[in-house]
């Protein structure tokens, strides 16, 4: 236990960044997310430009005999990484990284939560692409051949997962691990004892329903303030001082997030199927996803879990205790701010653009709407394409097995795979299209592109 708490420490060793000072607006708010170095560097130039060298075939071979241009293409798409729509060089680090002048990269918020969809990059979008234990994996690997040291999560991930499949990880985790050594004033305090933890993948949530909502994560127990999005940068050698001289940084962060817009749908929309799928929706979706338009409300609620009935991993990893330290703490204003310490289930969200923001539920465990409407069709073993989208089922292109491949033996291979008989994965659950006919439930799904 003390050499795995010690392991797990490694992911608690920071940097500052340079502060900007200023009104908090949604402009700066992206600035920071882009520029700003709230971590230690994860690697440099030339470890990039090295991590083909230890990938499986065929992939490996493809990148010898690529120029490096297309080499730097093969890099990104094999980790799932999102190029800087505002790079015209081709050069910089992907959105997602910061760069340094002494070419390190460190990791943003927006590695997570950027992503594409139908090859589009889409800031705010969920990353669901993302292979970050393959990448720390691959980092590793290169910079012990290279005999460079090694960073917080390549340290970290000896014993702590970080994703077991692509597009999702175990950032629920990290913010147990990261609040476990803060004492509620975010003194560091590296004595304290982890609890135990209950490892398991999220999918990071589109950032433009944030604004409508009043609390935040799948459980609704945090309130929606600047401070809570500050969990991932508790690593002690962030001191106190440090944390909070960050506020207004954080404050601007979230003026973006809640100011990200709406992603339209560009695909062909049949109207009068569309009119139709918006009165079955109303009447038997709205009470707990609200109403769109003009005159549409959200008002958020909470589903037990005895209803919603989707995977409880997510809800039962997180302890009363931890809340309490929000609760108890400078996260909340010292419970000035609403904590949940008891949540029954899941928030119901907001669904503008949720024909974007695939894969499905807490998890990421079903890949298209149309899945989300057909409960007993939704495969038990799916992979994705990486910029095909699915316009009838409305949703991710995928492939669907019974099992995971027996000749897929390499665990970044492994990872391309979404295997919902893994714990945490469930795709059960959310069972109320049921109740519709097979027509009402294609008018619906008309209906959401429009939203």
């Amino acid at each position: 236990m003390v050499i795995a708490s010690l392991t797990l420490a490694f992911l608690l060793t920071g940097a500052a960044s340079l502060h900007a000072g200023g009104v908090p607006t949604p402009e700066r708010g992206y600035t920071v997310l882009r520029e700003h170095c709230f971590l230690k560097p994860d690697f440099d130039d030339d470890v990039f430009a090295d991590l083909w060298t230890v990938w499986p075939e065929p992939e490996r071979s493809q990148a010898e005999a690529a120029t490096a241009a297309e080499r730097r293409r093969l890099t990104f798409s094999y980790y799932g990484l999102m190029p800087d729509p505002e790079d015209q060089s081709g050069q910089q680090p992907a959105l997602g990284y910061a760069a340094r002048n002494d070419g390190q990269w460190v990791m943003t918020c927006l590695a997570c939560h950027a992503g594409k969809v139908a090859g589009r990059v889409v800031p705010g979008l969920p990353n669901s692409h993302f292979a970050l234990q393959t990448l720390t994996e691959d980092v590793r690997a290169v910079k012990l051949r290279l005999k460079k040291p090694l960073a917080h999560l390549e340290l970290a991930s000896l014993s702590l997962p970080l994703s077991q499949t692509n597009g999702t990880t175990n950032a629920v985790i990290f913010g147990v691990v990261l609040g476990t050594y803060r004492l509620p004033d975010m003194s560091v305090d590296l004595k304290r004892i982890l609890p135990p933890l209950v490892h398991h993948d999220v999918d990071p949530p589109p950032f433009w329903n944030v604004r409508k909502k009043t609390s935040l994560y799948a459980d609704g127990f945090a309130p929606k303030t600047h401070r809570p999005l500050m969990q991932f940068m508790l690593v002690p050698s962030n001191s106190r001082e440090t944390v909070y001289g960050w506020e207004d940084d954080f404050r601007a962060i979230l003026s973006w997030i809640e100011s990200v817009p709406v992603p339209k749908y560009d695909g062909p929309i049949d109207a009068t199927l569309a009119a139709r799928g918006r009165s079955v929706f109303d009447a038997n979706c709205a009470r707990c996803h609200g109403t769109y338009g003009p005159a549409g409300r959200y008002e958020q609620q909470t589903i037990p879990l005895s209803e919603v009935r989707t995977d409880p991993v997510r809800f039962e990893s997180l302890t009363r205790e931890h809340r309490r330290w929000m609760q108890a703490g400078w996260m909340s204003r010292y419970g000035e701010d609403p904590v949940e310490l008891d949540p029954v289930g899941y928030v119901a969200p907001p669904l503008d653009g949720v024909w974007a923001s695939g894969p499905y539920f807490h998890n990421g465990s079903v890949p298209t709407l149309w899945h989300v409407l057909h409960p007993a069709e939704r495969p038990k073993v799916w992979k994705r394409t990486e910029d095909g989208y699915d316009h009838v089922r409305v949703g991710l292109e995928i492939e669907t097995f019974d099992a995971v491949p027996e000749d897929v033996r390499h665990p970044a291979h492994r990872r391309r795979y979404f295997d919902t008989t893994l714990p945490g994965k469930s795709a059960a659950g959310h069972d109320f299209p049921d109740a519709l006919t097979n027509d009402e439930k294609q008018a619906v799904l008309e209906y959401l592109k429009t939203l």
